[in-house]
């Protein structure tokens, strides 16, 4: 696992599907990047970093979630390596998949031949597909970007553009798919 994958979070909820096999590793240095993000003077980059603590610190007690801390240090990178270099070393040399929601980090270790499992792709494949002409319930939260379009967003966290839905703001109301 890398850092901003388990700051995010989603990945106790997927690991909590069973769909991993295996166990969750996450390298010492990830660990070490977790804590010192945690103890960083900028609130909102501590917040994160807590965040993932917490996270990591969830799916070690959960039982139906296999995780292990790996002291293994990744092989041909030295020590101040950036840590996105390390993972990709560390991935290949235990012929494991890379977790990750980092674009570019996904697109680098897919060059150097690394299996890789990107959440965020993972969450795309598994959103509800809706048609044209469908019609659902939306809550409008706030104006869009041209006139008179309002916002609301699905269960999944999808945001949904309503046109001349400004006016409803605060309302839920009927919209068919165009």
């Amino acid at each position: 696992l890398d850092t901003s994958v388990i700051i995010d979070g989603r990945i106790l909820d997927i690991a909590n599907t069973r769909l991993f096999d295996a166990p969750l590793i996450v390298p010492r240095f990830v660990l070490n990047e977790l804590q010192l993000i945690a103890d960083s003077s900028d609130k909102l980059k501590r917040n994160r970093g807590r965040r993932g603590l917490d996270i990591l610190n969830k799916m070690q007690t959960n039982s139906v979630v296999d995780v292990d801390i790996d002291d293994t240090p990744p092989p041909g990178v030295e020590i101040n390596t950036e840590v996105d270099h390390k993972l990709v070393a560390f991935s290949k040399n235990c012929d494991g998949r890379l977790v990750t929601n980092d674009y570019n980090l996904n697109k680098v270790a897919e060059l150097q031949g690394v299996s890789i499992l990107n959440i965020n792709e993972l969450a795309n494949a598994v959103k509800a597909i809706l048609l044209p002409g469908e019609t659902l319930e939306m809550k409008i939260i706030q104006e869009g970007k041209e006139y008179g379009q309002g916002v609301g967003y699905m269960e999944d966290g999808t945001m949904v553009v309503v046109e001349n839905g400004q006016k409803f703001i605060g309302k839920t109301i009927p919209i068919s798919v165009t």
